[in-house]
């Protein structure tokens, strides 16, 4: 069955960095764009970035865009989110998702706090 692992969530100060992964298995990987999402206390989840299955195009969030970065090793089955200049904003549990069929797949979150 599709699963997905996140990882990489901590506590971090603003202004620092953090990079998230996310460990795929139970489906073709590479043939899927992957998505990351973020749901902060009290607030719905949002999207935060996408890629293509081949990793060759990506979309943000303007809330990150130019702080955020997101990547994909199709060898290994995972996507990465590298955030720098990180804002207490972003303290949220972030998501890695796939749409695998008609239904979209979710990991158990992995919590990003910025704080000082």
């Amino acid at each position: 069955q599709v699963q997905l692992v996140e990882s990489g969530g901590g506590l971090v100060q603003p202004g620092g960095s953090l990079r998230l992964s996310c460990a795929a298995s139970g489906f073709t990987f590479s043939s899927y764009p992957m998505t990351w999402y973020r749901q902060a206390p009290g607030k719905e989840r949002e999207l935060v970035a996408t890629i293509t299955s081949t990793g060759g195009r990506t979309n943000y969030a303007d809330s990150v865009k130019g702080r955020f970065t997101i990547s994909r090793d199709n060898a290994n089955d995972t996507v990465y989110l590298q955030m720098i200049s990180l804002k207490p904003d972003d303290t949220a549990v972030y998501y890695c998702s796939c749409l695998w069929g008609l239904v979209r797949y979710w990991g158990q979150g992995t919590q990003v706090t910025v704080s000082s």
